[in-house]
């Protein structure tokens, strides 16, 4: 089954609003960046997801100049969607779906910025769809929301998630798992060879 990454929202357009300030992982990008290297290294496919809000005068209005991916992300490359979404889901303004069928994606690993708002509503959205999704916690952050710290609000958007639309994983999990299934992957030829 192919896998694609979704690296959603992780965009300047969240740094320069005061919220930044109380975020749960001001350093998103460096997990983000494991993971878009885990992926090219599997050889699946990275999509980019930027979040738009045409004629806002916001910070996620493309006129601000803000909504581009942060500068210490990885570059996209030839190949690699750069989509533009004016939902809270990546699906529905998108042709992200199209883009998945045409790869013959069936698993997903969604990362990015906020946790229970745009990446939470994708992942729900894919699994509807029938995608195995993995919502990878540590590389997504979020901001405090009225009585709740972003930490709670991860928590919860992790629970309700769990075992019902997604499984949930750190980077570290999925970076022993690959290189527990490169290992497993080799042994047949080392032991071939003792033959």
């Amino acid at each position: 089954m192919n896998r694609a990454l979704i690296v959603i929202d992780v965009q300047e357009s969240f740094r320069v609003r005061p919220q930044w300030a109380d975020t749960l992982n001001p350093t998103v990008a460096e997990p983000v960046n494991r993971l878009v290297d885990l992926a090219r290294a599997a050889g699946d496919l990275v999509v980019w997801v930027l979040h738009t809000e045409p004629g806002s005068g916001n910070p996620f209005d493309p006129e601000s100049g803000h909504v581009r991916l942060f500068s210490e992300l990885s570059e996209p490359r030839t190949g690699e969607p750069v989509l533009r979404k004016t939902s809270h889901n990546a699906f529905t303004t998108t042709n992200l779906q199209q883009i998945l069928t045409e790869h013959g994606v069936g698993e997903l690993r969604i990362c990015g910025i906020r946790a229970e708002q745009c990446v939470e509503t994708t992942t729900r959205v894919g699994s509807d769809l029938g995608y195995d999704v993995t919502f990878v916690s540590d590389a997504t952050s979020t901001d405090p929301l009225g009585r709740f710290s972003a930490a709670d609000i991860l928590e919860r958007t992790e629970a309700v998630l769990r075992g019902r639309f997604a499984r949930i994983a750190t980077v570290a999990e999925l970076e022993a798992e690959a290189a527990s299934s490169a290992g497993a992957a080799e042994e047949p030829e080392v032991a071939a060879s003792a033959v």
